[in-house]
């Protein structure tokens, strides 16, 4: 599901208007975050926040096909750790009509389980960033719908050419390779994908 960010613009109309033009490239869900861009106030204002759910989600509503629209709350990622205005946040998307609701980066299994039992929508997490490492199993007994894994996949893969790098520099070695893909279980991947496509 496509990050739409805040929807491209400060304004309640904002956010509605990239929602509509999600249209236009077959899209049929996204999220829309509270995160501003601005680093003297990296959040908006609880208030304009609600404004511009409500704008996504009446333009969602619009759209002549299913369209699920996450309602993200960012302060974790912004140095803003405040559990209790996170929750405050998701329950304004949840009554904005958010389908899904998303505050990537709790850190604790304790603040996942609140964010969960405070809500009566889906609630996504993010594993693979630092802070709780919990399993599907765990995160299902929460309650937890719908996990994504950002960007966690790419670093992994980067961390593991560093890893080679330093070796081959440090050492004249080369045994990461024990532990590198193989094409024979590369190529069918992209085989499978090419005869999709």
């Amino acid at each position: 599901m496509p990050d739409l960010e805040n929807g491209f613009g400060d304004r309640p109309e904002d956010a509605a208007e990239t929602i509509r033009l999600s249209r236009e490239s077959g899209i049929v869900g996204g999220s829309i975050e509270d995160a501003s861009g601005d680093a003297a106030a990296p959040i908006y204002d609880i208030g304009l926040a609600k404004e511009r759910m409500l704008a996504a989600v009446e333009a969602a509503r619009a759209l002549p096909y299913k369209f699920t629209l996450t309602g993200r709350a960012e302060n974790f990622l912004w140095g803003r750790p405040d559990l209790g205005d996170t929750i405050e946040r998701l329950q304004a998307y949840q009554e904005a009509g958010a389908d899904v609701l998303y505050a990537p980066g709790l850190k604790t299994r304790e603040d996942i389980a609140s964010v969960v039992s405070s809500l009566d929508r889906p609630v996504n997490v993010v594993m693979g960033l630092t802070g709780a490492q919990l399993g599907l199993e765990d995160l299902s007994r929460i309650g937890v719908k719908r996990i994504s894994v950002g960007s966690s996949l790419q670093r992994a893969a980067l961390g593991a050419f560093l890893r080679a790098a330093k070796e081959m520099a440090a050492k004249s070695t080369f045994t990461y390779a024990a532990e590198a893909a193989l094409p024979k279980d590369v190529t069918p991947i992209f085989d499978a994908y090419l005869s999709r496509s």
